[in-house]
C-alpha cells in the first residue's frame, strides 16, 4: 500500500506554480539588492547609496562611500542636487529596522527610483565588510 506523504508547516500550503513564482522572485530584484551586490558595485557606481540612520548611528560606522539622510528628513529639497532619474540605494540597521522601507516610501513617494539593501549595517558586518566611522 503506498504511503501518504506526511503533512507539515512546509507542505502544507502549496508552492506556487513555477510562472508565478518566477514572477514574485523576479519582482523582489526590482526592490531589492543584497550587501554583496551593493559592495560589488560600489566603484561602478549608477546609484546613491542612502544610509537612513540617525546621523549619531551614521558616524558610529557606515558603508564607505553612502550618504546620511535619514528616512524622516527625505524630501524633493533634500534631494535637489541628484537628477531626477537617479537610484538610491537605502539602508538601515538590519532586518530588525524599517527605516529602510520607511525610506523607500518616502523616495517612491517622490518618484524616485529606489531599492532597498537587505541586510542593512547586520547584512553588511556579516559579510564580512568593513564599516567607516565619522562623517
Amino acid at each position: 500500500m503506498p504511503t501518504l506523504p506526511s503533512r507539515s508547516p512546509v507542505t502544507e500550503v502549496p508552492a506556487l506554480r513555477s510562472a508565478d513564482a518566477l514572477q514574485h522572485f523576479s519582482r523582489l530584484l526590482e526592490v531589492e539588492t543584497d550587501c554583496w551586490d551593493v559592495h560589488a558595485s560600489l566603484e561602478s557606481g549608477g546609484f546613491v547609496l542612502l544610509d537612513v540612520r540617525s546621523p549619531e548611528h551614521f558616524r558610529r560606522g557606515h558603508v564607505r562611500g553612502a550618504v546620511n539622510l535619514p528616512h524622516a528628513r527625505i524630501s524633493a529639497r533634500a534631494l535637489e542636487q541628484h537628477p531626477p532619474g537617479t537610484l538610491f540605494v537605502v539602508y538601515c540597521d538590519g532586518p530588525h529596522c524599517n527605516g529602510a522601507d520607511r525610506a523607500a516610501i518616502r523616495l517612491a513617494s517622490l518618484d524616485r527610483p529606489v531599492k532597498k539593501m537587505i541586510g542593512g549595517v547586520t547584512g553588511w558586518i556579516d559579510e564580512g565588510f568593513p564599516l567607516v566611522e565619522g562623517p
